[in-house]
């Protein structure tokens, strides 16, 4: 009984074993495919820039983009031959416990069959019982042939589950065996593909360089028409801030008693009952917000960084980029209302819609297809993207604001499956 116990028990943590291998293995497969996609994606981005006209920043930037993607791609193959390392080596234990297990169990059963042989004789084991001092040790002599009839049946069982589990495992540790080769040779190709794609970089880097001077310029414009995208945004936050507030106040004095609550935020906000409602579903959704695009890769982080490739030059960032396809659309990534429609010379357009604290900003718009004032649903296209045709990239900027306080929108999205 005890025997059978152990293996129960060493089956049951097995299976524990398993479950979180499989658990961690199927999270890693995930990331893997998410990877691949945007690798993917990422290489017909590059093929549109390769119709521009010039050589661009752009390209150095999704080459950039896709060799960090192939070292995470490649990072996360090698937790998951490590992964199956492990479980190769756990499976090799289990094994040889199920073997040892199963020698021990053949040896003893081996030894209760002979003794049975032994003593098979019906005569035997009545002699055995009748010649009992009394009643009770009769009984309980008959009711240990019984228990030991019932034992053997029972030894009999543990070694063909024994012998079962042993077979699966042998399967397990062929396949996982079978796995990590592959695995290896799609990290290899994928390290292939990596001194490709640095080699790539360099290249066109080296094309960039005679052009540095111009490119710094270009860089400077786009900053400086950043600048002004950002003082109007917070222009208007600032304006719609005290405007609510001056309305709230007037509220306010006009009907204490029978008005409609009115609450001051952090953000500065004045917000009606049905508008805090909104904030607070928006703060409740951080880390769930569909993405302001229906496809696309983030090719600009927020805050601010050294700029990769052009030395002494400094990339301050109030939101995202989003490089996307061409005649793709921005969409809303929470319910709201739209509060201004910016539009300012060589940067296009760009709409803020709020989400009662919060505002979300969509900028490099062609078209707008929403007013001001207008209510608007989650996922609601609010806008084309522009489409820069001399370097073939398509991206959208897209920000979150709660009052006038920026906040880092990749925080803030689903992660991609």
């Amino acid at each position: 009984m005890k025997k059978r116990n152990n293996f129960i028990l060493s089956f049951l943590l097995l299976l524990l074993t398993f479950a979180s291998f499989a658990q961690t293995a199927k999270e890693l497969e995930e990331k893997k495919k998410r990877l691949q996609d945007d690798i993917k994606y990422t290489n017909k981005l590059l093929d549109e820039t390769e119709n521009s006209k010039k050589k661009s920043l752009n390209q150095l930037r999704l080459l950039g983009t896709k060799i960090e993607m192939r070292q995470e791609l490649i990072k996360t193959i090698s937790k998951e031959v490590k992964l199956i390392d492990r479980q190769i080596n756990q499976t090799n234990s289990v094994v040889g416990s199920l073997e040892n297990d199963l020698k021990k169990l053949k040896a003893e059963y081996a030894q209760m069959i002979y003794f049975a042989w032994k003593n098979q004789n019906s005569y035997n084991k009545l002699m055995f019982i009748f010649s009992s001092k009394d009643f009770n040790q009769a009984y309980l002599r008959l009711k240990y042939i019984q228990q030991y009839a019932d034992y053997r049946k029972k030894q009999a069982k543990i070694i063909k589950e024994t012998q079962l589990a042993l077979g699966e495992k042998i399967d397990v540790l062929k396949k996982s065996r079978t796995e990590k080769a592959a695995l290896l040779t799609n990290e290899e190709q994928e390290k292939l593909k990596l001194t490709s794609e640095k080699k790539e970089k360099d290249e066109l880097l080296e094309n960039l360089q005679d052009r540095e001077a111009q490119l710094k310029k270009e860089l400077k414009q786009k900053q400086n028409e950043a600048q002004k995208l950002q003082k109007e945004i917070e222009r208007i936050i600032a304006e719609e801030i005290k405007k609510r507030q001056e309305e709230a106040r007037k509220k306010a004095a006009a009907d204490k008693l029978a008005g409609k609550e009115v609450k001051e935020t952090p953000s500065g906000f004045s917000l009606t009952p049905e508008e805090i409602l909104i904030s607070g579903n928006f703060e409740l959704n951080k880390g769930k917000l569909p993405w302001p695009s229906d496809r696309g890769i983030i090719t600009g982080h927020f805050g601010e960084s050294t700029h990769p490739d052009l030395p002494n030059v400094k990339i301050n960032n109030n939101g995202i980029d989003i490089g996307t396809d061409k005649e793709s659309k921005a969409r809303a990534v929470f319910d709201g209302t739209v509060s201004a429609i910016i539009s300012i010379p060589g940067a296009y357009r760009a709409v803020m819609v709020r989400h009662g604290d919060y505002i979300s900003v969509y900028s490099n718009l062609e078209e707008v297809f929403v007013k001001k004032d207008d209510k608007i649903k989650v996922k609601q296209e609010i806008g084309k993207v522009h489409t820069d045709d001399s370097e073939g990239k398509t991206e959208l900027h897209f920000e979150i604001w709660k009052g006038n306080e920026k906040t880092n929108p990749e925080e803030w999205l689903l992660l991609k499956k």
